[in-house]
Formats: C-alpha cells, sequence, structure tokens
C-alpha cells in the first residue's frame, strides 16, 4: 500500500556526537539546539543538492517525471542531494547518469539558490547547464520517464528552483 503523505520534518533530540538529550540555548544570536554535556551547540544547516539543465541540439530540455515524493508524478530537472565527499558537479553528472542513462560534462554553473522542503526545511541547489552528452535516454533511479521538451511546451515543474534555473538558462540565449 503506498500513500501520498509527505514525511513530517522530525527535530533531532540527541547529540550526534555524545548521545545525550539536546536542549535549547541562545547561540550566536540565535535560540539554537545545544548539547549541555559536550558544551556545543548544534549547528542546523541546509541540505545541499545539484540538478541540472539539459539541452540537445534541437534546443529541447530534458526534464524526468519524479517516482518519489515530494511531488511525484511531476516533471523536473534531473538533480539530486550531494553526497559526502563529492563535489557539486560530480553530484550533479551521477544524479543525471543515475536519472537518465546520459553521461555529460557541465558547461557552466547557472546559480545558487534554495528551496523550502516539508521533510528537511531548506534545500541548498546549485544549478548547472549541460549541453554535451551521450549516451541512451532512459529513465531510471527516482525518475519514471525522461523527455525532450520544447521550450514553449513545458508542462508544470514541480519545483521552483528548477523553474529558475530554466529561466536563467533562458535569459542568456
Amino acid at each position: 500500500m503506498t500513500t501520498n503523505t509527505l514525511p513530517i520534518m522530525r527535530t533531532k533530540s540527541f547529540c550526534h556526537f555524545c548521545g545525550n538529550r539536546l536542549t535549547k540555548k541562545m547561540v550566536d544570536a540565535r535560540r539554537r539546539l545545544f548539547c549541555e554535556s559536550c558544551d556545543t551547540p548544534i549547528y542546523e544547516n541546509p541540505v545541499p543538492a545539484t540538478c541540472v539543465v539539459v539541452i540537445d541540439p534541437k534546443e529541447r530540455l530534458l526534464l524526468v517525471k519524479r517516482s518519489v515524493e515530494p511531488k511525484i508524478g511531476f516533471w523536473c530537472l534531473p538533480g539530486g542531494f550531494i553526497e559526502l565527499g563529492e563535489f557539486p558537479d560530480e553530484s550533479v553528472l551521477r544524479e543525471l547518469k543515475e536519472e537518465t542513462g546520459l553521461s555529460g560534462t557541465v558547461e557552466k554553473l547557472l546559480g545558487v539558490t534554495t528551496n523550502p522542503s516539508d521533510q528537511y526545511n531548506t534545500i541548498l541547489m546549485i544549478g548547472y547547464l549541460v549541453k554535451h552528452f551521450s549516451g541512451t535516454l532512459i529513465a531510471g533511479d527516482d525518475a519514471s520517464d525522461a523527455r525532450w521538451f520544447g521550450i514553449k511546451d513545458l508542462p508544470e515543474i514541480a519545483f521552483d528552483s528548477h523553474i529558475k534555473f530554466i529561466g536563467r538558462y533562458l535569459e542568456k540565449i
């Protein structure tokens, strides 16, 4: 049985260093989680992710249809979370390969923005442009479909940050 409910953002209760219960304390002019045992503030940061605007020689945009929440069934740019020890440009090419079967070369950075998340609070999104790629297009990983769309024929896009990066590409052409 599948449900279409989003995960609820959870609050940390225990220190990831020593395992003792966390409290809240004013640190650096903000109310933060704090471990009294370690005498350590727990800084919570945005979760870093990447996405990629891929343009083919016919000036069509590559989109993938999400097969996972959030926004299951909506179209978006290929992308995902950056793994530990991974550079952002490596992450975006890995995600491109996993979700579409294509290997590419990053042409340029389109920018950095944030996107709200019910599960993670804030996603730090880094957008790239790829125009040189190879391989056979096939949906994989978190995608149920992968297709090329004419710029004037785009479906509804799942995330505002992805819309921003598509817009930044269009501003430059």
